[in-house]
C-alpha cells in the first residue's frame, strides 16, 4: 500500500488542482460570456489555426486538445454545424478524416484570442514574478517531459 502524501506533497498537489480548476473556469466563463465559445472549442480552433494547412487528423486533434476520441468527435460535430470546422477525407488513407479550419473558424479564433490572452495574463501571469513563472514552468515541464514551449496560443493566433 502506498504511503500518504507528506504535507509538502499534499499542499503542492492541492494548489495545482485548485489553481488549474479556478483558472480554467474563469477563462471559460469569459469566452462564453463574450464569444459564446467554450474553452474546448477555442482550443480546437487554435490547434487547427497553427497546424500545417490548418488541418489535423481527428486522432491528432484529440491528442492536442486532450479529449477522448469520442469527445473530440462530438465537439467537432457541433463545430461543423456552426461552420467553424469542416471534415475532409485523406487522399492517402481512407480511414483518416481531417478536421479543417474554415474561414469562419479563422475569423472566430482571431476575434476570441485577445480576450483569452488577456485572461491568461490577468488571472495567471501577472500574479507571478518572472522568477516564479520560470520556476513554475521548469517544475511542471519536469512532470510532463516534452511539453516545453509547445503551446500555440501564445504567439500564433
Amino acid at each position: 500500500m502506498a504511503s500518504p502524501l507528506n504535507p509538502a506533497e499534499l499542499r503542492a498537489w492541492r494548489a495545482f488542482l485548485n489553481a488549474q480548476a479556478s483558472l480554467l473556469r474563469r477563462l471559460e466563463a469569459e469566452l462564453v460570456a463574450s464569444e459564446d465559445m467554450t474553452l474546448a472549442e477555442f482550443d480546437v480552433l487554435v490547434q487547427l489555426r497553427v497546424a500545417p494547412d490548418q488541418r489535423l487528423r481527428m486522432n491528432e486533434l484529440s491528442e492536442h486538445v486532450r479529449l477522448s476520441p469520442s469527445g473530440i468527435t462530438r465537439l467537432v460535430d457541433r463545430m461543423v454545424e456552426a461552420g467553424l470546422v469542416e471534415r475532409g477525407p485523406c487522399a492517402e488513407d481512407r480511414r483518416v478524416t481531417w478536421a479543417i479550419l474554415t474561414p469562419a473558424g479563422r475569423a472566430r479564433v482571431r476575434r476570441a484570442s485577445p480576450l483569452h490572452l488577456r485572461g491568461v495574463r490577468d488571472h495567471f501571469a501577472r500574479r507571478l514574478s518572472p522568477a516564479q513563472l520560470e520556476s513554475l514552468a521548469d517544475a511542471l515541464e519536469s512532470v510532463v517531459p516534452g511539453t516545453s514551449g509547445d503551446d500555440p496560443v501564445s504567439s500564433k493566433t
